[in-house]
């Protein structure tokens, strides 16, 4: 049977099926839709209820993004609009998303990417939610369609302005949720990703946080109420972008988890869902993965409290990568007492292994850093 490959306009075309069955690792509880596309072969590596539709969350804002510089060039763009458009697309600012939304006539705005990318399983928010552009209904598969659009046949100063704002993608949302998961928390770069999450709270502990044009509004947070077609209740955790030198891998990993997850745990189970998909062109990075205990575990340029400002807060409970491990301060959390520190690479800096979930204070199996 054939399988359906996206062509430069979305057109569908037939080529030969992948010879294997999807490898995604879906956690339990968690609902996926995912597409991993090979842009040197032509074919998809990964395919998993690719058309089921998700409300998009920020992952919408490639669609904003693309629409307003349908008419523009971003060589030329005004500094405001220059300021915005870079911080919705590198921190996933909501308030810029906002006033393009509203520019661009909110729902006009899905009318015509639609139609200018073929896209098929993207919708509209649900009627009386149109203000919502975060319930904008997205697929993997369509995602694939716009990434290919940006990839392939968007103008180059388009396509430079967009990925180059994606390869740039802070580690804080100006929010304050960490979007360093998925894509850009399961492989080394070159990556450039555009991440959506929803219904996990106003607000984030990541630090520090970005600058923001102004506070984050409803549209991508909040879940006033359930719609038909698209579950708008349960926490949302996307991650989408492209792997590997010359952005050879597009990925799209549409998640749902059961209301009431919490961040962290999410989080981990998008990384894990995302390490196990064949990904051309990725590397993974090198170490081993330990799950996280407590709010609040700092990771610092050094491994002690004394004088270092936090690079970052880690969600609650996500699994982190060591690469390796060394004594500096000792940290005590009556009863534990610890003066091992773990350097996490994908953060370039540690964090004391007081709250790591190993037993003993030195980790098992890890090196010890040099000097």
């Amino acid at each position: 049977m054939a399988a359906t490959v996206l062509g430069l306009t979305g057109t569908p075309q037939a080529t030969a099926a992948p010879a294997r069955a999807t490898q995604a690792e879906v956690p339990a509880g968690v609902t996926a839709g995912v597409a991993v596309f090979d842009r040197t072969t032509g074919t998809f590596t990964e395919r998993l209820n690719e058309n089921q539709q998700f409300r998009s969350a920020s992952v919408v804002k490639l669609l904003i993004a693309l629409d307003y510089l349908r008419t523009r060039d971003p060589r030329t763009l005004p500094a405001a609009d220059r300021t915005r458009l870079d911080s919705m697309l590198r921190s996933s600012d909501d308030k810029a998303a906002g006033y393009y939304w509203d520019l661009g006539g909110r729902t006009a705005i899905i009318d015509r990417t639609v139609t200018q990318l073929g896209l098929t399983d993207t919708a509209n928010p649900p009627a009386g939610l149109e203000a919502y552009w975060g319930y904008v209904a997205l697929s993997a598969a369509d995602t694939v369609r716009i990434y290919r659009h940006i990839l392939d046949t968007a103008s180059a100063p388009v396509r430079d302005y967009v990925m180059g704002n994606l390869r740039q993608s802070t580690r804080c949302g100006t929010d304050g949720f960490d979007q360093q998961f998925g894509v850009a928390g399961s492989f080394e770069r070159p990556w450039a990703v555009k991440q959506g999450w929803s219904g996990f709270g106003s607000s984030g502990n990541c630090a520090p946080k970005p600058p923001t044009t102004a506070s984050a509004t409803p549209a991508q947070r909040s879940t006033p109420r359930a719609a038909a077609g698209v579950d708008l209740t349960q926490e949302a955790l996307h991650t989408t972008g492209t792997a590997g030198p010359q952005d050879r891998s597009i990925v799209a990993v549409f998640t749902l988890h059961p209301d009431g997850t919490p961040y962290g745990t999410a989080y981990t189970a998008v990384n894990r869902l995302t390490r196990s998909l064949d990904v051309p062109g990725a590397v993974r990075p090198a170490g081993s993965w330990f799950g996280t205990w407590g709010p609040g575990a700092n990771v610092r340029l050094r491994p002690t409290t004394v004088d270092t400002t936090p690079l970052t807060t880690l969600p609650a409970g996500v699994e982190v990568l060591v690469s390796c491990q060394k004594r500096g301060q000792e940290v005590s959390i009556p009863p534990y007492t610890n003066d091992w520190w773990a350097y996490l690479p994908q953060y370039g800096g540690y964090m004391t292994n007081i709250y790591i979930s190993s037993p003993g204070n030195q980790l098992p199996g890890v090196p010890v850093c040099s000097p």
